[in-house]
């Protein structure tokens, strides 16, 4: 990593963070002052749709420059890992070499591996930062970073947004902060079924091989007999953890209850049948009320059937 240039000062980034500012205001240069400032008044920066097109455009190349950095640093993390991992291959072969010195038909095979892995370090390495390194020094990602993110700082500060609009923004980055929350609960769950299933196919295997290792002949009765077992020991285990029934039911029951509002909304009856002519969008609200609290409902019990057993059942009595 390349040492922070001399000049990389606060009124460097100052100056740059402004230039951004005007660049993204689309302010005239004519416009600016004597002084070298430049009006950040409404009536000089166009319209409020193209000002909030311009602030997410610099949003946007903020983003990329944070998505470069990460990148830079995970680099950067790999090649201190990489050399970590050369270095104790090094110490090892070296201590190896000492240790068996007097013996020199030793020293071939463990002197070969070692040599192996500092080479794979050191070609994954070159690899790694060819196919993943920004071109950009991390230190001029930094500059850029911090520049974007003080010239957002002061449009923010100049031209305040309403507060309908703030909470229309929140609502679209909770969307996307909860795909990625599924997305990665659902990576999590796929790792630890797959691990699961592993140990369950495992464990069966195991009593299966023991069961078929006695000593004695073995017969087309006793294999079928002992695969039968098998079968059978890993659909109980399956059953038993995934709970399939129980995901079945649950399911069934917030869809029938789903189903149940459409058609009440629809008829005007049950709940609804208060509201008459022209409340539609009341009955409408009383409507989404309800399904979301059915859903949410169906996400408890599937958290529930996702926990193990005595968990599961403490936070039970816990609700009732």
């Amino acid at each position: 990593m390349a040492p922070r240039d001399i000049e990389d000062d606060a009124s460097r980034r100052l100056r740059s963070a402004y230039e951004q500012v005007v660049r993204t205001l689309g302010i005239e240069p004519d416009d600016q002052t004597d002084d070298g400032a430049a009006p950040l008044a409404a009536d000089a920066t166009g319209t409020a749709l193209e000002q909030m097109i311009n602030w997410g455009q610099l949003r946007i190349d903020a983003t990329r420059l944070e998505r470069k950095m990460a990148r830079a640093r995970s680099v950067a993390r790999m090649r201190r890992m990489a050399i970590s991992v050369a270095v104790l291959a090094l110490a090892v072969g070296i201590g190896w070499t000492v240790w068996n010195w007097e013996t020199p038909s030793r020293l071939l095979g463990p002197g070969i591996l070692c040599a192996v892995v500092i080479g794979l370090c050191i070609a994954g390495t070159i690899v790694d930062a060819r196919l993943r390194s920004p071109a950009e020094p991390t230190t001029e990602l930094e500059d850029d970073l911090e520049v974007h993110r003080l010239a957002e700082r002061v449009i923010n500060a100049a031209h305040p947004t309403s507060l309908t609009l703030r909470r229309n923004l929140y609502r679209e980055d909770v969307a996307s902060l909860v795909e990625q929350y599924e997305a990665d609960s659902r990576k999590y769950r796929s790792i630890h079924n797959r691990l699961q299933t592993l140990i369950m196919v495992g464990s069966a295997s195991t009593t299966t091989i023991a069961a078929l290792d006695t000593g004695e002949e073995l017969t087309w009765q006793s294999v079928t007999l002992t695969f039968i077992s098998f079968a059978i020991t890993v659909a109980a285990m399956f059953t038993g953890y995934y709970k399939f029934r129980e995901r079945s039911y649950f399911l069934q029951q917030t869809a029938d209850a789903i189903d149940e509002e459409a058609n009440a909304v629809t008829l005007g009856i049950g709940p609804y049948s208060d509201f008459g002519s022209g409340q539609e969008l009341e009955a409408l609200k009383l409507f989404t009320q309800r399904v979301e609290g059915h859903r949410n409902e169906q996400r408890r019990r599937q958290q529930q059937l996702d926990q193990p057993t005595e968990q599961a059942a403490s936070n039970g009595q816990a609700l009732g």
